[in-house]
């Protein structure tokens, strides 16, 4: 099994929309997948009841510490056995021990970034965190960040790439500031499941990212 963590202390930076579509996804291609929502706003698992029983089905977790009143904890976030990949929507402001948890076992870790100031900050100091306090080595964990919401030639943009080429860590992935995004949330699918809206250019975007989650580079 995959285990693939998209996380990043900085809210309202993509995570769920990078989540839910690597969910569906790997679902419409027959792939046996889990996402797990540890988000106490619940917007993955919201995004999954939207979803029609004519799409691909996707295993769906609660996981954040408040859903687990009557059940234990390991109950609460047991997997079927046939599970291929887990995607792990993570909550905003992980700090110390709750962000080593979440990093336990990821084969995969995507760090979402915005093109603001504010976004790129925050980003190189959780970045540092994961280094000194999760202990992440580059050498034994896949690490990628994906830009998200990118409007070229604009200064914001140039200045989170200038950001992005001084780490160590490749850009996989570059998505575009769209409306597509919004439209299939409304419908619980992925952008790649959209048939009414032009998604070519979303799907070419999005095809490096499964590419580098696949080790086919």
């Amino acid at each position: 099994m995959l285990r693939i963590v998209v996380i990043n202390t900085k809210g309202g930076c993509g995570k769920t929309t990078i989540s839910t579509n690597l969910a569906s996804f790997y679902a419409s291609r027959g792939i046996n997948t889990a996402l797990f929502d540890y988000d106490p706003q619940g917007s993955s698992m919201r995004w999954l009841k939207l979803r029609d029983e004519s799409q691909s089905p996707i295993y769906g977790v609660v996981a954040h510490r408040n859903a687990a009143r009557a059940v234990t904890m390991s109950w609460q976030l047991r997997l079927p056995p046939e599970t291929e990949r887990l995607i792990i929507d993570t909550p905003p402001g992980l700090k110390g021990s709750d962000l080593v948890e979440q990093l336990k076992g990821a084969d995969r870790i995507l760090i979402p970034v915005l093109p603001s100031p504010i976004d790129i900050f925050a980003t190189a100091d959780f970045i540092r965190d994961l280094m000194l306090e999760a202990k992440v080595r580059l050498n034994s964990t896949r690490l990628g960040i994906v830009a998200n919401r990118v409007r070229k030639n604009t200064l914001a943009f140039q200045s989170l790439e200038r950001f992005l080429h001084s780490l160590s860590i490749p850009v996989v992935g570059k998505l575009r500031d769209t409306q597509n995004y919004v439209r299939a949330s409304e419908e619980g699918m992925g952008i790649h499941e959209l048939k009414r809206q032009p998604v070519y250019v979303d799907r070419m975007h999005w095809s490096a990212i499964y590419d580098w989650l696949e080790d086919r580079n």
